[in-house]
């Protein structure tokens, strides 16, 4: 009798756990169906900027850059301006990304640190890729291993135009430029 007692309550602690599994299972499924899931949604997410440039630029000790007249395919997805005492020593800080109208990303990196240490924080591997001309100005082409830049002296401060975008897009945001 005790060995049959045994076998069955085996079977009924396995009985037990896919009972327990299946009600976990369909509490999952029902939650699944009630929860907002667009798999063809946007998923970048979009950031104002023109309040935080216009602040930015009463701070700055250098002429703070921003885009205007940017068309709409220009998506900004962060922006944020670090003075330099809460920036780890890394001087005045601006910073405004962009996904592009081709998708890949190009960002306004400003500092008052010296131009070869932005130069290094935001594009590995730097090289001199010769200079083109936008926005009124002669910027230096660089390439990096996986991004590039255009970069120019703006009073005490460095403008650098980074990212995976191409140099034809990066002459596009630094021709708006104000």
């Amino acid at each position: 009798m005790a060995a049959d007692s045994k076998g069955m309550r085996g079977r009924q602690t396995v009985r037990d756990m896919v009972l327990s599994m299946l009600a976990v299972g369909i509490v999952v499924w029902v939650g699944y169906l009630f929860l907002p899931h667009d798999a063809n949604g946007d998923p970048v997410h979009v950031v104002e900027y023109k309040v935080a440039a216009a602040s930015a630029k009463r701070t700055a000790p250098y002429p703070l850059l921003s885009p205007e007249g940017l068309p709409d395919k220009w998506r900004a997805t962060s922006v944020s301006y670090r003075p330099a005492g809460d920036n780890n020593g890394k001087g005045n800080a601006w910073h405004l990304g962009f996904v592009t109208p081709s998708g890949q990303y190009a960002a306004i990196e400003q500092s008052d640190v010296p131009r070869e240490s932005l130069l290094a924080d935001h594009v590995t591997g730097a090289k001199p890729d010769g200079t083109a001309e936008a926005g009124g100005r002669a910027w230096d082409r660089v390439q990096g291993e996986k991004a590039r830049a255009l970069a120019v002296q703006t009073g005490p401060g460095t403008t650098l135009l980074t990212g995976t975008a191409s140099y034809e897009e990066l002459a596009e945001l630094a021709q708006a430029l104000k």
